[in-house]
């Protein structure tokens, strides 16, 4: 059987490939133009538009808060200083340019999703060991019943079905908290500053505390306080920061 002749290959007129030529170098261009606008879009939080350089130095900052990280959960963790105290009181001082996603995610999962932003917990290792990986964006300690009354007091809020609600009336708690025996604000503080069995469901039923901008106290430093800097554990000195920010 005769093999067949190859096809001669379609003639395409020249002014065809120019026309293609140019469709594809106005393509690019107009690709090179939409990432200029996605880069200048971008402003840093004093307005300037941030420049390419910017973004690099960002990106290494946050895998090296990434390595600082593990490095923290390699060390020896903190003890719990005073045995007696089963409440901590979690501060967030610091922003998020240089920290990494997992950093954030740790940070989010504990409430404080914003600077200034601050929750009680119940202190024991487990918690200890999350403060540990997140180290230099919070100061934490143990909070007297003085200032757990007047957070409670004068910076609670109610979180229902996801949003933040002032705490008008003791019906509010009761709706949410009445099952178990939580009636008035006053019962709030006692479940808190004691833990109570159902200091889970308080938690829960609060919105994360805001605070005021310290006028002192703050360096901006990721330090340890106990090393002259503002991170860290703060043990009872955590009540001075508390009334500077309540």
């Amino acid at each position: 059987m005769a093999e067949e002749e190859p096809k001669p290959l379609a003639y395409i007129p020249e002014v065809i490939l120019k026309k293609r030529k140019i469709n594809e170098e106005t393509a690019l261009r107009r690709k090179q133009q939409l990432e200029l606008r996605k880069l200048s879009s971008k402003k840093n939080k004093d307005g300037f538009i941030k420049l390419p350089e910017e973004f690099v130095r960002e990106y290494r900052a946050k895998e090296l808060d990434l390595v600082k990280m593990k490095h923290r959960t390699k060390r020896k963790r903190p003890a719990l200083v005073q045995s007696n105290s089963k409440l901590i009181f979690i501060i967030r001082i610091q922003g998020k340019n240089d920290m990494h996603p997992k950093t954030r995610k740790i940070l989010y999962k504990l409430g404080l999703s914003r600077i200034f932003s601050a929750v009680f917990a119940r202190a024991n290792e487990s918690i200890l060991g999350k403060l540990q990986r997140v180290e230099p964006y919070i100061t934490y300690g143990y909070p007297n019943l003085k200032n757990v009354k007047e957070l409670i007091y004068k910076k609670g809020f109610a979180k229902i079905d996801k949003q933040k609600l002032p705490i008008t009336d003791n019906n509010i708690i009761e709706q949410a908290l009445g099952k178990h025996g939580i009636l008035c604000m006053e019962d709030i503080v006692h479940e808190i500053a004691n833990v109570g069995p159902h200091f889970k469901e308080v938690i829960s039923f609060l919105w994360p505390f805001e605070l005021d901008r310290p006028r002192e106290g703050l360096q901006g430093e990721k330090t340890l306080y106990k090393e002259g800097g503002d991170a860290g554990s703060r043990e009872d000195h955590i009540n001075d920061l508390i009334s500077e920010m309540n």
